[in-house]
C-alpha cells in the first residue's frame, strides 16, 4: 500500500453517508436500489458514492442477473476490520426494509 492508495481510502472515509454505506453492507450484501430506498436519495446520487467507495477498494460489486449487489472488501485495508467495529449498527434499517417490503427490490 503506498501514501497515495491509503489517501483515497481516507477520503472515502471521511463522508456521512459513505460511512453509512458501509455500515449497512457489514449488515449484508445490498444494491444500489435498496442503498436508495434506505438513504431515501437518488440512484446517481448514491451510485457515485459506491463508485467512490469501489475506487478505494473498499467496496466490491457481484452481478447478479441485471442487478449488481455490493459487499465490502477492504482487504488492502489492515484496519479496515476494527474501523467498521466503530460504525452505529444498521440492522434497524436493513429490518424496515423487509417490512416495507422493498429488501429484494433488485432481486
Amino acid at each position: 500500500m503506498d501514501f497515495d492508495q491509503l489517501a483515497d481510502c481516507h477520503k472515502a472515509l471521511g463522508d456521512k453517508t459513505r460511512l453509512r454505506i458501509l455500515a449497512l453492507l457489514k449488515e449484508e450484501d445490498l444494491c444500489v436500489g435498496e442503498l436508495v430506498e434506505i438513504l431515501k436519495m437518488t440512484q446517481p446520487a448514491v451510485s457515485q458514492h459506491v463508485r467512490k467507495l469501489r475506487q478505494a477498494r473498499l467496496v466490491r460489486e457481484r452481478r447478479q442477473g441485471q442487478w449488481v449487489f455490493y459487499s465490502l472488501d477492504g482487504r488492502d485495508y489492515p484496519f479496515f476490520l476494527s474501523f467498521l467495529r466503530t460504525l452505529p449498527d444498521q440492522q434497524d434499517e436493513i429490518q424496515r426494509l423487509k417490512a416495507e417490503g422493498k429488501k429484494g427490490v433488485c432481486d
